[in-house]
């Protein structure tokens, strides 16, 4: 296991093993994160964090979710903070249970919420951790899974640069200047559900 948690009367330990050695203290703790990514990145932003959808495919939904007849959904989203992508989150979700689904599917949480929502904390499993260099950025990319009775995800998540927990508010406000002088406009038959905030 990557990453253990232990605890007991007097002390608390998250041990995070085989992670790249020049890892910052905040990137450890979003590696750590067990489905609070979105808020953590809000309190280090100090900004809302807001999830664009960018596409769901979920299996046929002819009986309620179950043990025997799971439903499955494989979806990307987007986190975002003032315009910029701070986090690529592509993942599968195992749902068999019917409450789960009226959550997910119906409601529309997103996965961290969902757990949230059912006021539980998801047992969670680090499975790999790395780092690559795409367009010159440095990424840095973290595969886990969350699971609780009747709902399971398996997560790929890619931080697209990680200068941004270096310079914090410089790194977005670049970002954001960049994105706004060099993104083509979205024709407007092409929407993306944004919503979701956590303030």
């Amino acid at each position: 296991m990557l990453a253990e948690d232990s605890y007991n009367t007097t002390s608390t330990n998250v041990e995070l093993a085989c992670i790249p050695e020049d890892t910052t203290g905040l990137e450890r703790i979003m590696l750590a994160a067990q489905g609070d990514l979105q808020r953590l990145l809000s309190s280090y932003f100090g900004r809302p964090i807001f999830i664009e959808l960018i596409y769901a495919h979920c299996s046929s939904r002819l009986t309620p979710a179950s043990l025997e007849n799971p439903i499955t959904q494989s979806r990307q989203v987007h986190l975002v903070c003032a315009s910029c992508t701070v986090c690529v989150a592509t993942s599968t979700v195992t749902i068999t249970s019917p409450q789960c689904e009226r959550l997910f599917l119906d409601e529309k949480f997103p996965i961290g919420q969902t757990f949230r929502r059912l006021n539980r904390t998801p047992k969670f499993s680090l499975l790999n951790v790395e780092t690559r260099t795409t367009d010159g950025r440095r990424e840095l990319r973290r595969t886990y899974k969350l699971e609780t009775e009747g709902f399971v995800a398996e997560i790929l998540e890619v931080f697209p640069d990680r200068d941004m927990f270096v310079r914090g508010e410089a790194w977005l406000m670049e970002r954001a200047n960049l994105d706004t002088t060099h993104t083509i406009a979205k024709p407007e038959w092409l929407s993306i559900r944004k919503g979701n905030a956590v303030h």
